[in-house]
């Protein structure tokens, strides 16, 4: 679950209009220090990374499910029941009221950040930020990577920078567990906790840790008040930081104790009165419990706080202290993270219905969160079906169904609920993936589901969750776009670790509900209004576990295809129309033929990628006119990458397209700047050019002139243009580049035009051209010379070249990328673009990063930036050497010329 929450909230808002500055200047990308990149983590280092996490997660689950099974051996589902209808509707309105009063301090935080940092917001905007922020992050867990993002998607729209953001949520996070950590300590101190703490066979002596740990805890918040005297910055490792005021420091502290304090009360007043604990013993046993729950990274430390609070309150061989407690407990997850997560959801959907009614509210962002808002939601509303279908129906309900319906209609329902609740869990991928099917099927299952739901128990809580849902999802069609099929969608570990966790409740339920029932083969057979529930249970739980299993047999029966081959003449003929329909005259390097090739199902678009380790890397943007074709290949491409265990890479992207790809949760780094001349502007007139003007007419005077070949007519010049490109590669002690280059390669020089520089009946000088059929664009690849020719000739190449493409028609002329131009130095730069301007500034021993954009600036182009998308995490040195690997030709080439 947490993974699937986290895929939803690192899918980041879309560009347009004005948000293309936004993501230039304020997105924050990290680079690793020298040392990691020279000694990259290995791929068996970065998978146990990437499954310890999820796996670590899902066996503190299953040891805190073994937990409370030995808690709740001797207690029945009736008994638990039976506590939560005796509790009063009086003790039940304080509970809320209480949690209300929470959430009401927990919008302190935001609020005294906001101060924090010099901002200011209207109160009630503050406060709703923070209740859906802190109500997701209750319910799924990791606190500081879901509401830190939520709030970066609300406090974006109010103005705030990322710097600011990110202050903001690191003065929450703070809070919360200065907070906690003090409320434990000081509770530690004043009440003491039970001697012994046992589990099954498993012991744990508490008393002799008590003193030291309450210290410890205390001592925390305690510096850091203390801290703010000090008015000078602390070194902490790499960081510098200047503590707050003690009296900042201290308001900090204290929301959060009384946030926790309140949190602590709410449940208090929900156990049962044969606790016999004071409220400063339980709070002492809360927090502790509390504590253990978020160390799990469990959601919302579901399994992990019930166990430790029935460990420490000794329940294990009382029913009749545990099954009250087990019910408070129940309550108290209603309460407190159920209902405000589902008023959360309705405050979000009612904002997004607003924005479907009236298109200016729609923002960017939020294309990009709903769905996997939306995936998120499916994933709870199929555990809540599965969960249904593994408990006891209540009685008065079934009395009422008995006389109206036929007993096989009840049994088919019960089962097809549950198989529709493993069908949602599947579905909910798909609902990220934006795929069609996904959301037709979706919106279909959620309504079969809600009546399946009122004919197997008059349910009718659950059914108006998945009707809201419905209704909620109906008008968003438009979001899931993409045309692939379900089962050739990737289901990442966490995906799967997720729906495993979910069903492995499920059939924990089904044992705790149904455990007084003695096994036998007949038990299966058995179809009864009042005594056939347990049959029920298990033969639900089987249907669902057959439907999981049924799909995924069918994906992997799915013939892959993972084409890795580079392309033949028949898939580059197939390419070269949309070749020369596209704006960008780039595209022309798919005819290089060192690249794989990959069309849309349609082949209405097509992308070129190459290998290297293990990063697979797009050269530019999908080709093509169909935007939904270009967007689906960008979707394919990620998938496959998936499939193959690699890492997708779109490199020299255009600011136009960068919505695609962090719709994909890409994160950006700024590789430059392209030069783009406005041919109807441009001329050799004026004072700035008359260095350049002199030096054309010259050359035109020692008989220099252009002359432009059809690609029909290259072949015969090859030879002359062979000897050409080697002196120049032995002048120069160059090698030939590739993938974002082109090579001396005769079978892809024939496929484009020619430009040659004949001074009288000798060529000194050709470069093949890249031209678009729809006159957007023109530029050139390939530019060779004779290392004797006359001085300026490559400023005649380009000059003659512009003036006859503006002759024939062509928009812009494209002078090609200044590598690691326009990024910036500031310090409240991202890191990425730090590192980028020094190496820009000071690394011309190397590469002539400054030269080749001045060369290129006295032609007054127009500057356009240029990004690498990339996956997040430790993966990116590994990628940025992979890349200069591939466009150098190999390691060798990265540290020659």
């Amino acid at each position: 679950m947490n993974r699937v929450i986290g895929l939803f909230l690192d899918s980041l808002p879309g560009t347009s209009q004005g948000n293309e500055r936004r993501v230039e200047q304020e997105k924050v990308e990290q680079v690793p220090r020298t040392d990691d990149a020279l000694n990259p983590p290995s791929q068996r280092a970065v998978l146990l990374r990437r499954v310890a996490g999820p796996l670590l997660s899902v066996g503190l689950l299953v040891l805190a499910l073994w937990g409370l099974r030995q808690f709740a051996r001797h207690v029945t589902y009736h008994e638990i029941r039976e506590y939560v209808a005796s509790v009063s509707r009086a003790r039940l309105l304080l509970a809320i009221v209480l949690t209300t009063l929470g959430f009401g301090v927990m919008s302190l935080y935001d609020r005294f950040g906001l101060k924090s940092i010099g901002r200011s917001l209207p109160w009630r905007r503050v406060t709703l930020i923070s209740f859906i922020s802190y109500a997701f992050s209750n319910a799924v867990g990791m606190s500081f990577l879901v509401s830190g993002s939520i709030r970066y998607r609300f406090y974006l729209q109010n103005g705030l920078s990322t710097t600011e953001i990110a202050k903001l949520v690191l003065y929450c996070t703070l809070s919360f567990w200065l907070g906690l950590l003090a409320l434990t300590g000081v509770t530690l101190l004043v009440e003491p906790l039970p001697a012994l703490v046992q589990v099954g066979e498993w012991q744990l002596h508490m008393g002799y840790w008590r003193i030291p740990l309450a210290v410890a805890l205390a001592a925390v918040p305690l510096a850091w008040v203390l801290g703010g005297f000090i008015r000078k910055p602390i070194r902490l490792w790499r960081w510098r930081v200047l503590l707050p005021r003690p009296l900042s420091a201290l308001r900090q502290v204290l929301v959060g104790a009384l946030d926790w304090w309140l949190a602590a009360a709410a449940m208090y007043v929900l156990m049962p009165d044969s606790l016999h604990a004071s409220f400063g013993h339980f709070l002492a046993i809360f927090v502790i419990a509390q504590i253990a729950g978020l160390i799990s990274h469990v959601p919302g430390g579901l399994g992990v706080f019930e166990t430790m609070l029935l460990a420490c309150f000794h329940a294990t061989n009382d029913k009749h202290l545990t099954a009250p407690i087990i019910g408070a407990l129940a309550m108290f997850r209603v309460v407190y993270y159920l209902m405000p997560l589902c008023a959360a959801t309705m405050l979000v959907l009612q904002r997004e219905a607003r924005g479907f009614r009236k298109q200016s509210l729609w923002s960017p962002w939020f294309s990009g969160l709903l769905p996997s808002f939306f995936a998120g939601l499916t994933l709870v509303s199929g555990a809540v079906l599965l969960f249904s279908g593994a408990t006891r129906a209540l009685p008065e309900r079934m009395d009422i169904l008995r006389d109206v319906l036929p007993l096989s209609v009840l049994e088919v329902s019960h089962f097809m609920a549950s198989v529709i609740g493993m069908l949602l869990l599947i579905l909910a991928r798909g609902l990220q993936r934006r795929l069609d099917v996904a959301y037709w099927a979706t919106l279909v299952l959620l309504v079969v589901g809600a009546v399946f739901s009122l004919l197997k128990g008059i349910d009718y809580e659950e059914a108006s969750l998945l009707a809201l849902l419905a209704m909620a999802l109906a008008p968003a069609h438009r979001l899931f776009y993409r045309r692939a099929s379900l089962f050739s969608t990737s289901f990442s570990l966490g995906w799967i670790v997720a729906i495993l966790a979910v069903f492995g409740c499920a059939t924990w339920l089904v044992m705790f509900s149904y455990k007084h029932v003695e096994y036998s083969n007949s038990l299966w057979w058995e179809f009864s209004f009042y005594q056939g529930g347990a049959s029920r249970a298990l033969r639900s739980l089987v249907g669902a576990a057959a439907a999981g299993l049924l799909f995924a047999l069918a994906a992997l029966i799915k013939p892959q295809r993972l084409r890795r081959a580079p392309p033949s003449e028949t898939e580059l003929e197939r390419a070269l129309p949309l070749i020369r329909h596209f704006h960008s005259a780039q595209a022309h390097l798919a005819l290089m033929g060192d690249k794989r090739l990959m069309f849309d199902a349609d082949g209405k678009a097509f992308l070129m990628y190459d290998t290297e380790g293990r990063s697979w890397v797009t050269m530019g943007d999908p080709v093509g006119e169909d935007e939904d074709a270009r967007r689906e290949l960008v979707w394919s491409f990620l998938e496959q990458c998936e499939r193959a265990g690699g890492w997708p890479v779109f490199y020299q992207v255009s600011p136009d397209d960068l919505d695609m790809y962090l719709e994909v949760g890409m994160n950006l780094l700024k590789i430059g700047e392209e030069a783009r001349v406005r041919l109807e502007d441009f001329n050799l007139d004026g004072k700035s050019k008359k260095t350049l003007r002199g030096t054309i007419n010259k050359l035109g005077r020692d008989g220099l002139r252009l002359e432009i070949v059809r690609a029909d007519e290259v072949a015969p010049l090859l030879p002359r243009l062979k000897e050409i490109s080697d002196a120049w590669l032995a002048d120069k002690n160059a090698r030939e580049k590739r993938f974002s280059l082109g090579a001396f390669d005769p079978r892809y020089l024939v496929r484009t035009p020619m430009a040659l520089v004949w001074q009288g009946e000798q060529i000194v000088a050709f470069a093949n051209l890249f031209l678009t059929e729809t006159k957007e664009e023109a530029s050139l690849d390939l530019m060779r010379f004779v290392p004797e020719g006359p001085s300026g000739i490559m400023d005649y190449l380009f000059v003659e070249l512009m003036q006859w493409a503006k002759r024939e028609g062509y928009r812009w002329f494209n002078l090609g990328m200044a590598p690691l131009a326009g990024l910036t130095s500031r310090r409240q730069a991202p890191l990425w673009n730090r590192f980028g301007a020094l190496v820009f500034g000071r690394g011309e021993r190397f590469y002539n990063f400054q030269g080749l954009q001045r060369y290129k600036d006295k032609f007054d182009p127009e500057w356009e930036p240029r990004y690498m998308a990339v996956p997040g995490g430790i993966a990116l040195p590994m990628i940025l050497a992979n890349v200069a690997s591939l466009i150098s030709g190999g390691l060798t080439g990265v540290v020659r010329r």
